[in-house]
């Protein structure tokens, strides 16, 4: 559905809701021909919901319980995947928000615990370590962009480090050496992991690690815009600049214009999480996708499994994480290596 949501030039939410004809969504009649026509151009085709129902003795439920849900899409479009993967076993997902209250989390699950669940799906808005509840031991539970470190239970987390890799892969591959990288906040896992990547990338192809690319930032356009600054007053600037998510990556674009420099002419730029904004942004972003429909996919995908086959080694799965091209990559000025 990403990919039809590109070549459609509409929100990933916009497919779902064609595709699966929901009712009450307000589409014009244009948006929904794109779709669906970008849909036969990719020759997709939806599974029929509700094909493959488990026994009538079975559970029918999947509670879905996650921190936060409003402050970033991520939770939402994960749900997203676990709703319409759910249903196509006849399955619906019953879904709690605790805002990081430990009080009303354990007030969700031992709610939830007291239902007839197939399972629970239990969710953080960022990527962690946790120490989990008790109660997520008394039901089959998979994590979701979280995890455990004795790994006692299943989860599913983004691969941010071969996100972080495969970032700057394609900007060394497009020709360049010199390398900007403006990181999300240090103390987050996904900031640590995608700065590993982007070290491990440049290690592969021997490119020397300069401490003076690596500019400290905290996920908003703001920091973005500022250290593109002080990366472009260094006596060698970089030719191509990793930005750790979309949103630093608009006010990278916001500096390099105030500078006169172009993207990609002048300096090349990538950015991380596909959000939306992204394909709008001009020159539209090359960046790399969160997998967290998929993820949610996956969640469900595991909770089924295991009501079939129980595990005896609870799965850590590792989802990678796609780049999306656009147009803000290219070689160095004159196409000569940086």
């Amino acid at each position: 559905m990403t990919e039809i949501a590109a070549l459609a030039g509409v929100s990933q939410t916009t497919v779902s809701l064609v595709l699966n004809d929901a009712l009450g969504a307000r589409l014009a009649a244009h948006t929904r021909q794109r779709v669906l026509d970008a849909a036969a151009r990719l020759d997709y085709r939806l599974v029929k919901r509700g094909s493959r129902k488990l026994s009538a003795t079975e559970a029918t439920v999947i509670g879905f319980v996650v921190d936060e849900m409003s402050t970033d899409p991520w939770c939402a479009i994960a749900l997203d995947g676990a709703r319409d993967k759910a249903w196509e076993y006849g399955l619906t997902v019953r879904a709690a928000v605790t805002r990081g209250d430990a009080e009303m989390e354990q007030a969700v699950l031992g709610q939830m615990a007291g239902q007839p669940l197939l399972g629970l799906i239990f969710g953080a808005i960022q990527t962690r370590r946790i120490t989990p509840p008790p109660t997520l031991f008394r039901l089959p539970t998979v994590l979701l962009n979280c995890h455990v470190s004795d790994r006692s239970l299943p989860s599913i987390t983004p691969d941010e480090v071969l996100g972080g890799r495969t970032a700057t892969e394609r900007l060394i591959l497009a020709g360049h050496r010199r390398i900007g990288l403006i990181e999300g906040e240090v103390w987050m896992e996904a900031s640590r992991d995608r700065l590993k990547g982007y070290r491990q990338a440049l290690a592969h192809h021997e490119i020397a690690f300069d401490r003076a690319l690596v500019r400290p930032g905290n996920w908003e356009p703001s920091a973005g815009y500022a250290q593109t600054l002080e990366l472009m007053r260094l006596a060698a600037p970089p030719s191509a600049i990793f930005c750790a998510n979309d949103l630093m990556a608009l006010g990278c674009y916001e500096a390099l214009k105030e500078l006169g420099l172009r993207v990609p002419a002048d300096v090349a730029v990538i950015g991380y999480d596909d959000r939306e904004i992204a394909r709008f942004m001009r020159p539209p972003l090359t960046t790399i996708l969160l997998p967290h429909h998929e993820m949610g996919t996956l969640a469900v995908e595991t909770l089924v499994g295991r009501a079939k086959r129980p595990a005896s080694r609870p799965p850590q799965t590792k989802v990678e994480c796609p780049i999306v091209e656009r147009a803000s990559v290219g070689p160095p000025l004159g196409g000569k290596i940086s």
